[in-house]
């Protein structure tokens, strides 16, 4: 356990406590994102305002849709591959530095995956309050990020880092793809199935842990499972369409990728599956200000039909590091729904 020194009072003698890293973050892991309507408003008209000067390559994915990552097709005689490019840094989601490294290295990792692509190389992305927490805690931490990447198979090339008053970590990531086999949210068509490859309630279990020291390691090994498996299984079966589920839970993903393939999704909330201690840690309260902004900003899209209050906020329990949802059956995961033509809602549950 890693420790700093507290002193309980001007006459007590020092001891040694527990460092909680999420003690030092207003929000944890994905929870910490900018609500996607706020952030949709922030970039509403930046698509194709500064189109690049002689180009190096094809955009083949950029800002438009909202996609995991961006893509561009590298010129060739007979069309070169495409390169995968994106970053993603996030606040203590855990205690454990190590844990917290491992769990923001898969996350970033995982939107090459959810693009279809190989993770190449990565850099890190270190925020540190220098003064308040020592390196030997930031070192565990990329030591983490260094252990998820070298399983991927992804070289680590230094990065960068700042002194910040709040502790953040992550990668930025470049991979290539077939610029054919792309995996984009914007591609599903009506009569394809969903699967979802990870369960949900990542979200409150964290919440749970944030507040109240609980250790749940069954949720840390979710968080940093790979998702190169699932991708991989995803192309095999012929999938063209795809995201990844993380900071706006799986009805705000789901919703994205409905509106950006001009289709409606139907969901099956008997279907998805659940973390076990997820239902009572909602039932408990412990719901993140970020899932309740998911609920808030899918509402006017979503038809929840029966749908009670704990299961509309376990749909949109704010993820870090979750799985992939694919249109299309993927061996092993769970058929939660399917995609319909557009309707009056964008995702209904029934």
């Amino acid at each position: 356990m890693y420790t700093r020194s507290e002193t309980a009072g001007p006459d007590a003698p020092a001891r040694e406590a527990p460092v909680r890293l999420t003690r030092y973050a207003h929000g944890g892991g994905c929870a910490c994102k900018i609500p996607p309507g706020e952030l949709e408003e922030a970039v509403a008209g930046l698509v194709g305002a500064a189109p690049a000067a002689r180009p190096a390559g094809e955009l083949l994915v950029g800002l438009d849709t909202g996609d995991d990552a961006a893509a561009v097709r590298l010129p060739g005689p007979a069309g070169g591959p495409a390169v995968i490019a994106t970053a993603d840094f996030f606040t203590p989601v855990v205690d454990d530095p190590y844990h917290w490294g491992r769990i923001a290295a898969a996350n970033a990792l995982s939107d090459v995956y959810a693009m279809g692509g190989r993770p190449l190389v990565a850099v890190n992305l270190l925020g540190w309050p220098r003064e308040k927490l020592p390196f030997e805690l930031a070192r565990e931490v990329l030591r983490g990020g260094l252990e998820v990447a070298g399983r991927a198979g992804c070289h680590v090339g230094g990065g960068h880092s700042v002194d910040d008053v709040e502790p953040k970590y992550g990668m930025a990531v470049t991979g290539i793809a077939d610029p054919g086999r792309l995996l984009r949210n914007d591609a599903g068509r009506p009569g394809l199935p969903l699967s979802l490859t990870k369960p949900l309630g990542l979200g409150v279990l964290n919440n749970r842990h944030k507040a109240t020291g609980e250790f749940f390691e069954h949720a840390v090994e979710t968080m940093a499972a790979l998702n190169r498996d699932a991708s991989e299984a995803a192309l095999a079966a012929g999938a063209r369409c795809a995201t990844d589920v993380t900071g706006f839970g799986l009805l705000g993903h789901l919703h994205k990728l409905a509106r950006a393939s001009g289709v409606s999704a139907v969901l099956d909330p008997a279907a998805v599956p659940y973390l076990d201690g997820a239902r009572e840690a909602v039932r408990d309260g412990y719901v993140s200000g970020g899932t309740r902004r998911n609920l808030d900003w899918v509402a006017p899209h979503t038809d929840f039909g029966g749908a009670d209050e704990h299961t509309r906020l376990l749909l949109a329990d704010a993820q870090t590091s979750g799985g992939l949802l694919v249109a299309g059956e993927v061996p092993g995961a769970p058929v939660i729904g399917e995609l319909v033509p557009a309707g009056e809602h964008t995702v209904v549950v029934r």
